[in-house]
Formats: structure tokens, C-alpha cells, sequence
């Protein structure tokens, strides 16, 4: 068998001129072809080493410096580069949102082909670090090693981490320090736990071999000053469970939810796992608008609390309910979109394919004594029928949130077959947001849309569209 060819491949003194997807830049080969960085920044001048080369581009990392852009900034971090958390720390926080905007409206037009009307500016983060309200670290005894390191003869020590995964490495865990995307106490915790189970021998989990005792850890906050901390064992050892569990308990008293669970399978997810409440509340109540939200361990809440405040204002005041209004909810999740429109509305229908984020939304609705919403479960292409709507009345307004993939081609058709006067369409992911308003376009136009940076310092970015009949 001959020897495949190495495809790297050396440019000098290319000008990074661009922002792509996945927080990718761009740069322009001698041949013409795109070269995706992952480490530059726009308005850079660098030598590339290319690592892949396909039909019309390169992918490749800088790996030398000739000019550095004005719209770099001095990351925060000390894990900026290694951890792949906040890939654009290093750009400065204007012009990330300028590329974040720009990514949203090339979407909208290119892959959507929509005419777009005077594109309402994206709406910055007031908090650009210290901002998610929930947070998962993993245990590990075999630490991510730099470069220095596995090069150093030096003895590299204790090789436990809590921190995480490095991106691409589904072993590897990259230890923190101090992470700046979730305030006090969250680093303090996560610290201080990491000391006391080494000061008490508590074995860090290994992936490859599944061996140990500690696995994760997840904290979760909320700006009605409540604080959620739960830890994943891989097996039941009493004596240091309790032991650990003691230890949070006595030293971050203000922790008003301190839970557990232990899973023994191959993988980390706990919804199908049995979570014990061991001191507190199995919940914690996070506000807005004067609306209250009990938020249990398998909860989907928005993980920037302020920033949802302001991205669910930009979808109520895109619908501008009368009080009259049949107000569908699509993918409600927890149903905060549902309950935060349901002053405006004379009646909202949540639907959600996740049965616990249903119970949790009718307990929500409940804790918040509001009368006019309804929530049911099942798959959306299949509830989302012709008896559906027979039964609930037909909708004056839609409002549609779906997940990353958008909405399935079903569930398109059937909003089409519906015609509501208005669709309200928020969006984690503009491409296929794209997608769908391209099939929607014949009976409706953009009358609006709005961006807004739930997560800086990262390339993700939400967008919200008006679609009123034409």
C-alpha cells in the first residue's frame, strides 16, 4: 500500500480578512482558496500551517505572527487558548458582536435568500464575563499535560484535574484555576473541593479504565441569590460521600441546594438517573418580571439569566398581543416563553417533546398563578397535527424556539398550513433558522429581526424574527 501523501502545507504573510462559522477566521492561500484559523484574529498577518486541505478550502493554525490586528484585546483568562471555552477572548468585544451580526444577516440572506428590512442592531451582553448561571466540571486523574510539560523532565506531581474537557479530547481535562463565566462562589467551590478530595485520598474518575469515585460536578446559580451544587459519584462509598458532602455543606453555607447522584454507567448524563436531595431544597427558583421558576437539577433553563430577561422582551414586543390573541408556543421547554407572553394573551399552548420540562412548566404556571396556559408533550411533528388544532383553536400568533437543527420540515408545512397572522421565530442556530424562513417565504415576509449575544466571548449567537403575512 503506497504511502499517503502529506498534505501540509506552509503560507506566509496571510492577512486574516474574515470571521466565519464556528468561530473560525478566514484567510486567503495563494491559490485562492479559503484558510480557516482557529487562532487568529481578524486584520492578523500570519504564517500558516495548514493541517487539512479539501476541493475549496484549507483549515490550518497560525504559527507565526508578522502583524497583530487593532481589534485584538488581552483575553482574561489564563486558560485562553488551551481551554476551548471562549474562543474570542482575545478580540475585543465591539467587534465580536460586529461579526456576530454580520454571521446572522449573511445567513438570513445567503442560505435563506430573505429580503430583510432595516436590521434592528445586535443587543450586547452588559455582562461580557461572570454571566452563566450554570456550570459542569468534570473529575479526572489523568490531567491535560501542556506541551512544556510532556517535553519537561521535571516530576509533573499530582495529575488530577477538575475542570474541562479539552476540545476534541473526550478523555482529557484541562484543571482549573479560576474560570471567569460564572461568578462567586462558583470557583471557590469547585477549588475547594478539588483540595479536599485530595487532603482525603478521593479517587478522581478515569474515563478510559472507568475507575474512581468522583465524576462531576454541576453548579448552578440564580439571581434570586439561591445556589444549586450537585456531585456525580460513580459508585456508592458512604463514608466518603458523606464525607465530601459534609464538607460543602459546613464550608458554603449559603448553598441552598446540595445534591447527588450515583451513576455507574458509561456516559455522564444524569437524566435518566435518580437525583438524591441530601440537605436543602431539590430546587432553586430563579425570577423575572416578577414570574418565579423552580429549576430542579435536569431543568432547561437559559444559562444567562439577563440576557434571557432581554431576549424574550425582543420576542413579546416582536408579537405586540392585543389580550386577544391564541397564542401558540412551540418547543416551550420549561414554558418561561409561554408564561412571560401569557399577561398579553387571552391563552397560550405550550408544546414540548421532553415530558420533565413539561411537569415543570404546569408547576411553574401553577407556582405563578397563571390560569390561561396549557402544556402538552410529544414530538412536535407528530402533536403538532390537524386534531391538535381542531381541539385547541386555531393560533392568531406563533411563537417557535427550537433547537440547533430548527424545525422539522413537518412542523413547517403545518404553520403554513395554519397561515397565523404572525410567526415569532427565535433562533440559537441563523443557519437553519435560514432554512426554514426560505421555505416559508412565499406566504411570508420579514418584518423584523434582532440579534442578541446570549454568550460572549464565544462565536454563538440568537436571533429573533418577525414573519407577518404578506
Amino acid at each position: 500500500m503506497s504511502r499517503r501523501k502529506n498534505r501540509k502545507q506552509v503560507f506566509e504573510n496571510v492577512e486574516v480578512i474574515d470571521a466565519g462559522a464556528k468561530g473560525k477566521t478566514i484567510g486567503k492561500a495563494p491559490d485562492g482558496k479559503v484558510i480557516f484559523l482557529s487562532n487568529a484574529v481578524p486584520g492578523d498577518v500570519v504564517d500558516v500551517q495548514t493541517f487539512k486541505k479539501r476541493k475549496s478550502y484549507y483549515e490550518g493554525k497560525a504559527t507565526a505572527f508578522h502583524t497583530l490586528s487593532d481589534k485584538r484585546t488581552e483575553p482574561a483568562c489564563e486558560h485562553f487558548g488551551t481551554c476551548g471555552g471562549c474562543k474570542w477572548q482575545n478580540m475585543a468585544y465591539n467587534h465580536q458582536l460586529f461579526y456576530k451580526q454580520k454571521e446572522v444577516t449573511n445567513n438570513l440572506t445567503r442560505i435563506g435568500h430573505i429580503e430583510l428590512p432595516e436590521v434592528t442592531p445586535i443587543l450586547g451582553s452588559a455582562n461580557q464575563y461572570f454571566y452563566r448561571n450554570k456550570m459542569e466540571f468534570s473529575f479526572s486523574d489523568s490531567r491535560w499535560l501542556t506541551l512544556q510539560e510532556v517535553q519537561s523532565d521535571k516530576d509533573l506531581g499530582d495529575r488530577n484535574a477538575l475542570g474541562f474537557h479539552i476540545p476534541g479530547m473526550w478523555d482529557k481535562i484541562l484543571d482549573l484555576n479560576k474560570c471567569h463565566l460564572q461568578a462567586d462562589p462558583s470557583n471557590a467551590i469547585r477549588n475547594s473541593v478539588k483540595k479536599f478530595a485530595l487532603e482525603n485520598d478521593l479517587e478522581f474518575y478515569n474515563t478510559r479504565n472507568q475507575t474512581g469515585l468522583l465524576r462531576t460536578m454541576m453548579i448552578r446559580t440564580s439571581s434570586t441569590g439561591n445556589i444549586m451544587v450537585l456531585v456525580q459519584f460513580f459508585k456508592e462509598d458512604k463514608v466518603k460521600r458523606k464525607l465530601l458532602l459534609d464538607f460543602i455543606n459546613e464550608t458554603f453555607p449559603q448553598i441552598t441546594s446540595l445534591q447527588y447522584v450515583i451513576n455507574g454507567k458509561g456516559n455522564d448524563t444524569i437524566y435518566d438517573q435518580e437525583v438524591i436531595c441530601y440537605k436543602g431544597n431539590d430546587h432553586i427558583f430563579e425570577e423575572m418580571e416578577g414570574l418565579k421558576f423552580k429549576i430542579n437539577a435536569k431543568s432547561f433553563y437559559q444559562t444567562n439569566s439577563d440576557q434571557a430577561f432581554e431576549l424574550y422582551k425582543i420576542a413579546r414586543d416582536f408579537a405586540n398581543l392585543s389580550g386577544n390573541e391564541l397564542v401558540y408556543d412551540l418547543y416551550t421547554g420549561t414554558g418561561t416563553i409561554a408564561q412571560f407572553v401569557a399577561k398579553q394573551a387571552k391563552k397560550v399552548i405550550g408544546v414540548e417533546s421532553v415530558l420533565d420540562a413539561i411537569t415543570a412548566a404546569k408547576e411553574n404556571a401553577q407556582l405563578n398563578a397563571i390560569n390561561n396556559v396549557e402544556f402538552f408533550v410529544g414530538d412536535m411533528k407528530h402533536v403538532f397535527n390537524n386534531e391538535f388544532i381542531a381541539t385547541h383553536g386555531q393560533p392568531d400568533v406563533i411563537i417557535t424556539d427550537p433547537p440547533r437543527d430548527g424545525m422539522h420540515k413537518d412542523v413547517v408545512q403545518q404553520i403554513l398550513n395554519i397561515a397565523p397572522e404572525k410567526v415569532v421565530y427565535v433562533s440559537c442556530n441563523s443557519a437553519t433558522q435560514a432554512r426554514d424562513l426560505e421555505l416559508m417565504d412565499a406566504m411570508y415576509k420579514v418584518s423584523k429581526t434582532q440579534a442578541v449575544d446570549m454568550f460572549p466571548q464565544t462565536f454563538h449567537v440568537e436571533n429573533v424574527v418577525l414573519l407577518e403575512k404578506r
